[in-house]
């Protein structure tokens, strides 16, 4: 199938693809001799795997692992269980980091007394704790 094709039964865009490609994330793909990408169900299934894993939240380089160690079928489950751990700590930091910024951002918009006001407490709020309410630096 062309790449088109592969981007549209594996979820990756061709973009995607072809980056994946540039960083040997995947393998280079076969060309016709006027030099299209063709892809085998095989590549498909390693496209599909890195989409989900990407979904998932995995960074490139723990992808890159990932499917090393799904390419080896003697491998102990102890070494993708470390990475899905450390992948859950850091997604539940990101949570507490998010719940932190949901929270602020409800407790300046329940703040906002006048729609007249220029500049009110959301905006003198949002000024670094180092300046001085009312001064107003660009950065």
């Amino acid at each position: 199938m062309n790449i088109g094709e592969a981007a549209s039964v594996s979820g990756v865009s061709t973009r995607m693809i072809r980056y994946y490609e540039r960083i040997d994330l995947i393998p280079q793909s076969r060309r016709t001799r006027s030099g299209y990408r063709i892809y085998r169900e095989d590549d498909v299934q390693v496209l599909r795997f890195v989409h989900h894993a990407r979904d998932l939240g995995f960074p490139v380089e723990q992808v890159r692992t990932l499917l090393t160690l799904w390419r080896d079928r003697n491998r102990p489950d102890n070494e993708v269980q470390v990475i899905a751990l450390s992948n859950i700590n850091a997604l539940n930091a990101r949570i507490i980091t998010l719940e932190v910024m949901r929270e602020a951002l409800s407790n300046l918009a329940e703040h906002c007394d006048d729609a007249e006001q220029p500049f009110g407490p959301v905006l003198d709020d949002l000024l670094p704790m180092t300046c001085p309410k009312g001064e107003h630096h660009d950065s």
